[in-house]
């Protein structure tokens, strides 16, 4: 059972429109949403199920009818100060939600029905979530406050989620008062002189959870003994840990499951046996809870630590389980996570060889961190079990390593495609061979020429092709100097975007340029040149930059030398360059993107733009490249890339699909965005996107809302001129572009 007090998702004024109320039962997921009044007193519930019987009731929709009209005024509740196991109770018979109130009947809380998740603090741990990663500092602080709040900061700084404690009263815990060790045996006075020494009393040690919340950590806590249970109860953490020593202690158990409190149990030192028991006991509770996994040994050799019982541990406890780590370094916990740990628990020093059994089996913080980082790419790289598809990085080297069904001889319009008229050639851009039999035998629809690549339209009774479009704007296409001709045949943009590759450069213009006197043009500049060599201004290496600086000029210089073929051109073209700030490994720190914007800024500033105008495209925070993905700082941030459009006066290539992707990296509605970058747009690239780096999406095929982006640059660039971006949109004659041009059509 979760108890979510986060309430705005759920909730509905009881004079709103039953609009509203569906609207928020679609976005929550939850099928129901609770009616308040003004002062937030519980109404009613409305559920998706109550809609329909009122419709069927009514034989209409007024969706302007108001909530309560609607509304379940008899919906069970119950105080938030329930018992969990008398929450529990309420479930059942298409009943997951109970609302939560005070005894005045305001609504405080609602108690989902879930054992598959358990929320500690603000985090859902469970299926589809990232593990809950712990720093146990427990009693690594050696009694000293201002230690711990170092120990919290460090966690912090590593990416941990949770900071946890131990909080011990040791007349209570221990049978002699005060800790005294008289007469114990030789492991139990070790520890307890430890303890009488390192124990930080309750309220030194809230000062520290205190220090947790002002740096944004959650907070857990072991209580060893129920005068313990209380202070944390009163104090109010977030979740409770269950130490493997107390996992038959069915009395502190039995009393912290009846608090409500979400649990963290560890099966350390236990037989199956008593794991199900325990389990037995919290389940009739009611409360929330979690198993972890765990070798009670310091360090623990790894051919004990037994990492597929977490599957089994799975099962027996129908919750979220974890993996609690005491051996040595931090691969085991990795692993765990790819074996479905939902939290990972590793102690925390500053340094190994302080006194105490944890120093040892602990991390220092620059191990923690490099846990933390290589769970997350663990995570990343785990994916899920739906059926495959290949990735953007993947359909590039197709492209380039795979091999196509090419005509093989002159195969006329009309002929009936023959075994001998269809090879099989490299690279990858037409037909996969495994097609060849679906080709062969059908109709062609266009001659083609030997080593002419067939497509899927060859395999289709109709394929777009350019035609006359109407848009509010100017348009064009992506063009290569080699197809201009096939791209103009049947459409008559408004210009020609030239995507330059370092070769073009050096071509002749004379020789590969025809006369256009009705269309102007603009050109992008390629990204990689000679040498593997990748454009960047952002460069701190200094001949990299001088290169990068060269070599951009050289575009613009070419830029300036089409201008001729284009009597039709009457503002400076624009230039599109892609200016850098890619790294290898990682994304930078926020703190170091004011430096390297500078540095482009300094590369700019050496360029003579004379005739042209030189826009920024805005970037994907995972480009591809060279058959691999790189991480890009610059121009992918929205308010960093407004600002530096502000401070230094220049204009921007507005890439949709680049900046969706950047929307969704960065946890931001795209509207927003937009709103942001639309203001500096001289130039758009339009084209979808899907996740934070599937790239070149055919427009209507990904996660952009086009009505909506329309409207937004209608109002904010309405003289932006645009393209068609969309990967691989060029092959036979432009067969994407115009797919996406007649889609476009519809909202531009």
């Amino acid at each position: 059972m979760i108890v979510e007090r986060d309430l705005a998702a759920y909730v509905v004024r009881d004079d709103e429109p039953v609009l509203r109320a569906l609207e928020k039962i679609t976005d929550n997921l939850a099928r129901v949403v609770f009616v308040v009044d003004e002062r937030g007193h519980l109404r009613g519930s409305l559920s998706d199920g109550d809609f329909r019987r009122w419709i069927s009731a009514q034989g209409h929709a007024d969706l302007g009818t108001t909530a309560l009209s609607v509304a379940n005024t008899g919906v069970r509740s119950a105080l938030l100060s329930t018992p969990p196991a008398g929450i529990r109770a309420l479930f059942g018979r298409g009943v997951d939600h109970v609302p939560l109130t005070d005894e005045r009947g305001h609504l405080l809380a609602i108690a989902v029905d879930r054992s598959d998740a358990v929320r500690i603090g603000r985090t859902d741990v469970g299926v589809g979530s990232p593990a809950l990663l712990v720093a146990e500092i427990g009693i690594n602080h050696q009694g000293s406050v201002d230690l711990a709040k170092r120990l919290v900061d460090e966690a912090a700084g590593a990416g941990a989620d949770v900071a946890k404690f131990q909080l011990r009263d040791m007349d209570a815990l221990y049978r002699q008062a005060g800790g005294a060790s008289a007469g114990e045996d030789l492991g139990p006075q070790y520890t307890l002189d430890l303890l009488a020494r390192y124990n930080l009393a309750p309220d030194r040690l809230f000062e520290v959870f205190d220090h947790c919340r002002e740096v944004g950590i959650e907070v857990m806590c072991t209580p060893w003994d129920p005068p313990s249970l209380t202070r944390l109860l009163e104090y109010g953490v977030p979740a409770l840990k269950i130490a493997s020593a107390d996992l038959t202690n069915h009395d502190l158990l039995g009393r912290a499951a009846a608090s409500g409190t979400p649990l963290v149990i560890s099966t350390g030192m236990a037989t199956e046996a008593e794991i199900v028991e325990s389990v037995e006991l919290v389940r009739a509770s009611g409360a929330g809870f979690a198993l972890l996994h765990c070798q009670s040994t310091y360090p623990a050799p790894f051919k004990d630590v037994n990492l597929a019982y977490l599957r089994r541990l799975a099962e027996i406890g129908r919750c979220p389980v974890g993996y609690s780590g005491h051996e040595r370094g931090f691969h085991v916990p990795i692993a765990a996570v790819a074996l479905g740990a939902k939290i990972v628990e590793k102690h925390l020093t500053v340094d190994r060889g302080l006194e105490g059994n944890d120093h040892k089996v602990s991390l220092l913080p620059g191990e923690l961190a490099e846990m933390v980082a290589r769970i997350r790419e663990v995570e990343a790289a785990l994916g899920t079990a739906e059926p495959r598809r290949v990735s953007t990085g993947e359909q590039m080297n197709r492209i380039n390593l795979a091999k196509s069904l090419v005509a093989a001889r002159p195969v006329s319009a009309g002929a009936t495609i023959t075994a001998d008229d269809v090879a099989i050639r490299s690279p990858g851009r037409g037909l996969q061979p495994n097609a060849r039999d679906r080709l062969v035998g059908r109709t062609a629809t266009r001659s083609l020429q030997p080593g002419d690549f067939f497509y899927a339209a060859d395999l289709a009774d109709r394929t777009p092709t350019g035609r006359s479009y109407r848009f509010r704007r100017p348009w064009g296409v992506p063009v290569r100097f080699h197809d201009v001709a096939a791209m103009t045949r049947d459409a008559r943009p408004d210009f020609l975007e030239f995507h330059f590759s370092y070769k073009d450069l050096e071509a002749d213009l004379a020789a590969v340029l025809d006369e256009q006197p009705r269309i102007g043009f603009t050109t992008h500049s390629p990204d990689l040149f000679s040498g593997d060599f990748l454009l960047n201004l952002a460069s701190d290496d200094d001949a990299h930059w001088e290169r990068s600086i060269a070599e951009l000029q050289r575009v613009v210089d070419v830029t300036r030398a089409m201008r001729p073929w284009f009597p039709g051109q009457v503002e400076d073209p624009v230039v599109v360059a892609s200016l850098g700030g890619f790294t290898s490994d990682a994304h930078v720190t926020p703190d170091r993107l004011d430096a390297m914007y500078d540095r482009v800024a300094a590369g700019l500033a050496r360029i003579d733009e004379t005739g042209v105008r030189l826009c920024a495209q805005t970037l994907p925070p995972y480009p591809w490249y060279m058959g691999g993905q790189l991480f890009c700082n610059l121009f992918v941030g929205p308010a960093d890339t407004a600002a530096f459009a502000e401070r230094h006066g220049r204009r921007l290539c507005l890439d949709v699909s680049h900046s969706r992707l950047a929307a969704s990296f960065l946890g931001m509605p795209f509207t927003e965005a937009v709103d942001l970058l639309a203001p500096y747009a001289e130039h758009l690239h339009l084209v979808d996107a899907v996740g934070v780096d599937g790239e070149g999406v055919q427009v209507g095929e990904g996660e952009v809302d086009w009505p909506v982006l329309a409207e937004q640059l209608d109002r904010l660039a309405p003289g932006a001129s645009f393209i068609p971006e969309i990967w691989q949109g060029h092959v036979n004659d432009g067969e994407g572009f115009w797919l996406a041009l007649e889609r476009l059509e519809e909202w531009f």
